[in-house]
Order: structure tokens, then C-alpha cells, then sequence
């Protein structure tokens, strides 16, 4: 692990950042009477990408939209060339990261063209309805123009095949209606809407939704730790592991990950109920065992279609013995063209013997050696450990405590006291961050592991026994009254 890689500047990071927020001023005030301020950063984007095959036709596009005449080819070109930069960014942070671990990375694959393209009427309604947007800026949409989503969407929906397209689409709609009108906002999040903008728009395009590259997985599947991303409306569990093949080739890193709709009213340790009935692989993940693939499919960016018929649960295996033993050898996956973005970078890696520092002290407070002498880890901890830094060899990391779900016995104060740790590797803001998936800490003299996963196959604490039955009860009441409204 090379801990000096964290803050060590990375090369052209800065200048292709900037244009790309240069850009996304651009479409606050939208393209409809463009500013001298936004020529400027439509210039900027196009000088970012000069040297390029884009380069000709960006600065065709650049031109156009400083004029107000931009058509929804050039709309197109510069998503594109966007999409290009953060691209080139996320590229750049992933070889630090291969520098990091020192674990090697797969071969790319590119998958066929899909033979028929579904749905292209639609998506041209897409792209329509997504070109207005640019014109009309985020300080421009009312909620005539946002309600133009709900029939493309509508339409998509029936179609398995443009499912992805229509969740994006209808996401965004839904979180730019809640901010209407946009002339009214206050804050402006930039970054965010210009990512989704970009991304629903080359998601229109021929080609863009192609089935990726596939192949069967067989042999043994140890699961590292879950990440569990929750919405108002949504919950989502996803499982990072390492895959040992039955072939004896080399081990490689895979997610499985399961979703379900939720209703509002389940929180907490109450998501398992949703999702445990889904996939094996949480019941399995949450009891700390292996599970023995068959024929499993999964795609060359090392996702897992998981299906049960084809998986039966293992024998124990600890996830920290799997990170100290297999994790440094085990190929990280590539990363789909459209998928390159910074916010996509989580890479599962494993931290020991470090300190831990806080907002208020600057120095380490605790470590797995020393903690949890008192009731518990939380205790040892202190309450209100505020930002977390782990110190290693010198060098710090700051840890996201944020991301820590409220559905498992892992706390911030648990991390405090901790001496190892198996998270997950990201970038936000301009700096590595620490995603806690799993620690090691001592009470009691005695070494203990706490899992953010912990409760994914059932619990027998409390609190978590509770939040499971106050969900189930929930879930319970909900159907009944959709019954009723069925019948009726």
C-alpha cells in the first residue's frame, strides 16, 4: 500500500476539472441568449479537448452555441466532449489507485453492437426533451418544461431494454420538478444536474445501451463487505468480493447488487427486509460465509447478474483473513466507456496499524491496540467523533463516516476504535476519501469485527430486531391498502 500516493498532486487533474466546470456555468443560465461568460467557458471546454478526434467538432459546436444557434448535433458534441474530460479524469485517478494497492487491472473487452436498437422514436423524444433543457438552463425550468419527461418516460418504461434510460430520465425530472421554478433557487447544484444531463443525453444515442461484454463465473465467491445506497424511494445493497475461479486462475474483484422500491416509512435496519428476499448473497454476506458459484453470469466490469439457481451457500470465511491473504492479488475490474466518472471509483482495499485522528486534535487518539477498554467500542470512542483521518506510515486518509449506514452495527465511534479496516477507496471534492465497510477493534482485550453488512441476514440485536419488525408491519399495512385500492 503506497500511502504517500493519497495527496500527491495528479497530473492535469486541475486544468481538466476546470473546464469542465466551466461548462457547467454554461448551463445554469442555459444556451437560449448566451453571455459573453458562457462563450467563454463553451470556448474553454472545446480548447480542453483540442488535439483530439473531437477537437474539430466541438469547436464547430462551441461556436454555435456562443451564438445561440446550437442544434441538437452540437448539444450532442458537447455532452460529449464532457463525458471525455471526466473520463480522462476518472482514468487518471484509477492508475493512482492501481499505484496505490499495486494490484494489477483487467483487459478491456468491447462488446458487439447490439444487432437491433430498441426504442429510437422514443429516445429522439429523449434527446428533444433534454436539448430544451440545455436552452432553457437550470434557472430557466418551470414545470411545463420538466413535465415533458413524464410521456418519454412512460413510454420507456414498458421496454426492459430501456429501463436504464427511462430510471435515469425519470430521477432527473422528479429532482428538477422538486426545484421549480428555477428562477426561485437559491443554490444551484451544478455539477450534479450537468452530470445527469450529460449522461441521460449520450445514453439516447445508437449504440450507447449495448449489452456489455459477458462470461460465466465458477468457483468460489468471498465476500469483503456490503455498501448499501439508500433514496427516499429506493434502497440498493451491493456486495464487493473477491472470486477465486475453479480454474486456479487468478482471483479477481466482482459485485452482485440488488434493489428494491421502498416506501418512506422503512429506515434503518428494515432495508434487509426488502432486499435479503432478492439474493442469496446478503444472507450469505451477513453470516461472514463463501458462496460456490456455477455458470454465473458476469461482465467484464466484474458485475454480477446474480441468480440464485446458480449459487449455494459455503462454508465460514472470515473477510479479514480474505483482504490479508487474497485482496493484494486479486485483478481489479475495467470500467465500462460511459460509466468513466469519478463518482464511479470504489475500490475495496485494506488499511491496518494505523492511527486514528479527529476534527479537534490533530494527532492519534486511539488505535485497535489500545481501544475498547471500557463497556464497548462506541464508549471508548467518545460520542460525536466528528471528521475522521486514519494515519498511516505518515501519510493520512480522510475517512467518510457519512456513508455509513444506519442499517448494520457499524458506527462512526466504532471506527474511531478501530486498528484495521476493509472500505472502500473513493474520490470526492479533490481528495481520496475512506469508505468503512468492516473494522477490526479490541474490547475487552478481546478483538471483534463490526460490519456494515452485519445485519444483512438477520440480527439478534434489539435495535435491529425492532427496525426489522416495525418494517415488516410497514410493508404489511402498505400492501393491504394497495389491495383495497386494487379492488376497488
Amino acid at each position: 500500500m503506497r500511502a504517500d500516493l493519497f495527496t500527491d498532486p495528479v497530473d492535469g487533474l486541475d486544468e481538466a476539472l476546470s473546464a469542465v466546470d466551466a461548462f457547467d456555468r454554461v448551463l445554469v443560465s442555459g444556451l437560449l441568449r448566451p453571455r459573453p461568460d458562457q462563450a467563454a467557458g463553451l470556448a474553454a471546454l472545446a480548447t480542453a479537448v483540442g488535439g483530439t478526434p473531437l477537437a474539430a467538432l466541438v469547436a464547430e459546436a462551441a461556436d454555435k452555441a456562443a451564438a445561440g444557434a446550437a442544434g441538437e448535433d452540437h448539444l450532442v458534441a458537447l455532452a460529449a466532449a464532457r463525458t471525455a474530460l471526466m473520463g480522462s479524469v476518472h482514468d487518471a485517478l484509477t492508475e493512482r489507485v492501481a499505484e496505490i494497492t499495486g494490484r494489477p487491472r483487467a483487459e478491456r473487452t468491447t462488446p458487439d453492437a447490439a444487432a437491433q436498437e430498441p426504442g429510437a422514436n422514443v429516445l429522439a423524444a429523449a434527446r428533444a426533451w433534454l436539448c430544451d433543457l440545455a436552452r432553457a438552463g437550470w434557472q430557466g425550468i418551470d414545470h411545463e418544461l420538466v413535465a415533458g419527461a413524464a410521456p418519454v418516460v412512460s413510454a420507456m418504461l414498458p421496454d426492459l431494454r430501456l429501463r436504464r434510460q427511462a430510471t435515469l430520465l425519470d430521477g432527473f425530472a422528479a429532482e428538477l420538478a422538486a426545484s421549480c421554478p428555477g428562477a426561485t433557487l437559491d443554490r444551484v447544484p451544478v455539477r450534479r444536474w450537468a452530470d445527469l444531463w450529460t449522461r441521460a443525453l449520450l445514453l439516447t444515442l445508437p449504440g450507447a445501451a449495448r449489452t456489455p461484454a459477458m462470461s460465466t463465473a465458477t468457483g468460489r465467491l468471498l465476500p469483503l463487505g456490503v455498501d448499501v445506497q439508500e433514496h427516499a424511494t429506493a434502497v440498493q445493497a451491493q456486495v464487493h468480493a473477491v472470486f477465486e475461479p475453479a480454474d486456479g486462475t487468478e482471483p479477481r474483484l466482482v459485485r452482485a447488487a440488488v434493489s428494491a422500491p421502498k416506501p418512506d416509512t422503512v429506515v434503518g435496519a428494515g432495508l434487509w427486509h426488502l432486499l435479503r428476499p432478492r439474493m442469496s448473497l446478503l444472507a450469505a454476506a451477513g453470516e461472514c460465509r463463501s458462496m460456490d458459484l456455477d455458470g454465473m453470469p458476469v461482465t467484464d466490469e466484474g458485475d454480477l447478474v446474480w441468480d440464485d439457481r446458480r449459487a449455494r451457500t459455503g462454508e465460514p470465511v472470515d473477510p479479514f483473513s480474505t483482504a490479508r491473504v487474497v485482496l493484494a492479488t486479486a485483478t481489479d475490474p475495467v470500467t465500462a466507456p460511459l460509466d468513466r466518472h469519478p463518482a464511479r471509483i470504489a475500490v475495496p482495499v485494506f488499511l491496518e496499524g494505523y492511527a486514528v485522528e479527529g476534527d479537534d486534535d490533530g494527532e492519534g487518539d486511539s488505535t485497535g491496540e489500545g481501544a475498547g477498554e471500557g463497556d464497548g467500542a462506541g464508549e471508548s470512542a467518545g460520542e460525536g467523533v466528528g471528521r475522521l483521518t486514519f494515519a498511516l506510515a505518515g501519510h493520512r486518509l480522510a475517512v467518510d463516516t457519512d456513508r455509513i449506514p444506519t442499517a448494520g452495527p457499524l458506527t462512526p465511534d466504532v471506527v474511531a476504535a478501530s486498528g484495521a479496516c476493509l472500505g472502500l477507496l473513493r474520490w470526492d471534492a479533490g481528495e481520496f476519501l475512506l469508505q468503512p465497510l468492516a473494522v477490526e477493534t479490541t474490547v475487552r482485550k478481546k478483538t471483534l469485527v463490526f460490519r456494515a453488512g452485519g445485519w444483512a441476514g438477520g440480527t439478534t440485536d434489539k435495535a435491529g430486531a425492532r427496525a426489522e419488525k416495525a418494517a415488516t408491519d410497514s410493508v404489511a399495512v402498505l400492501r393491504e391498502r394497495a389491495g383495497k385500492l386494487l379492488r376497488a
